[in-house]
């Protein structure tokens, strides 16, 4: 940096507080420290998905008619366009795994407890948000299989007791998928979801930087002199970098290996093709529906599957506010049951969902 320029901001920006803060803070150091590099591996695929949809949205049409037709090109004919693409789609998929490991990682680890139930709820928004990003992103290309499962995806919806109508209604503008719909998604994929999802992961980084790192209760008992830790300046902060480098060659790679294709243009006559499922990551509620009878008595066998779904969200989300340290530790093991639970169930569900 310039001689001139180094004083200029240090005067407007305080780098050198800054700087020092990072150099104060401890990351606690413990056999599951390795779980640590999972938020920052979220915020390399969130920067991602920001770079190669800004790239993409150069090219891309929101048009019934226009949709597939650039996406064709951006695939075809723009310079590395299919990389690009692939790499967008690929890093979205990565980041949900990423959210999800970091998510159970935080829930075994207790590091949800007083003061970290906001550092929880922000996560949890963030993870809600996330689907929703790729409920809304996967209808773009306007091939057939993005149109036939958005669909099932807002026919699901529908089944939401009470409000379900109005919602699947308000997101495709309509009774039908249409043209419409297609502009509502790509308004919320690239405005609104952005904009609340940057700013929940703003107050997310802000909660952590106030609170720090937490550390599993084992890591606690142990005698102060014990408790070792890590600065995060330069020796986490390099390590970060190193894992941040890693990722951008794992998902190249797939990228590159393994582009994703563009289907035919969805024909919105034409009756669903066979075999049409949503993601993996909605792959578990996908599952509890088709395994429900479509009857339960006066009840719909659907609404009882999101009821119990929603329900079972909740209950996570809420964790932090009933799972508090008692002397016999009974509440945490009860957590930790629960949470064990929801990790079997959804990878149960997920499996049975491709092979039923």
């Amino acid at each position: 940096m310039p001689a001139k320029l180094r004083p200029w901001l240090e005067s407007r920006l305080h780098l050198g507080a800054l700087l020092t803060l990072a150099k104060e803070k401890q990351v606690p150091q413990h056999r599951q420290q390795l779980w640590y590099y999972f938020g920052g591996i979220v915020l390399f695929f969130f920067l991602v998905q920001v770079v190669t949809g800004i790239l993409l949205l150069l090219y891309y049409s929101p048009s019934e008619a226009g949709a597939h037709a650039s996406v064709l090109d951006i695939t075809a004919k723009v310079d590395f366009g299919w990389l690009i693409r692939s790499l967008h789609i690929w890093g979205a998929h990565l980041m949900v795994a990423a959210v999800l490991i970091h998510m159970f990682s935080v829930f075994f680890m207790k590091a949800y407890r007083t003061p970290r139930e906001l550092t929880w709820l922000t996560g949890f928004c963030m993870l809600t948000l996330l689907l929703g990003f790729g409920f809304s992103g996967y209808l773009l290309p306007w091939d057939e299989l993005a149109y036939f499962a958005t669909q099932v995806g807002l026919g699901i919806t529908e089944s939401v007791p009470v409000v379900g109508k109005f919602l699947a209604d308000l997101l495709r503008a309509g009774p039908e998928v249409t043209g419409l719909t297609l502009q509502r998604f790509f308004a919320l994929h690239v405005v609104v979801l952005p904009l609340v999802f940057t700013a929940v992961l703003g107050l997310h980084l802000f909660l952590i930087q106030l609170h720090g790192n937490a550390a599993p209760p084992s890591y606690y008992r142990q005698p102060v002199a014990a408790q070792r830790a890590t600065p995060f300046f330069p020796d986490f902060f390099y390590n970060d970098l190193l894992v941040w480098l890693v990722c951008l060659n794992v998902v190249s790679f797939v990228a590159a290996i393994h582009p994703w294709e563009v289907g035919p243009q969805a024909d919105t006559l034409a009756p669903a093709p066979a075999g049409i499922h949503p993601e993996w990551y909605f792959m578990p509620l996908y599952a509890l529906l088709k395994l429900l009878p479509a009857q339960l008595g006066p009840v719909q066998g659907q609404q009882l599957g999101i009821v119990l779904f929603s329900l079972g969200g909740l209950l996570l989300a809420l964790v932090p506010f009933w799972d508090k340290e008692t002397p016999t530790g009974r509440r945490g093991r009860l957590a930790t049951y629960y949470g064990l639970f929801v990790l079997l169930a959804t990878l149960v569900l997920t499996i049975l969902g491709y092979v039923y």
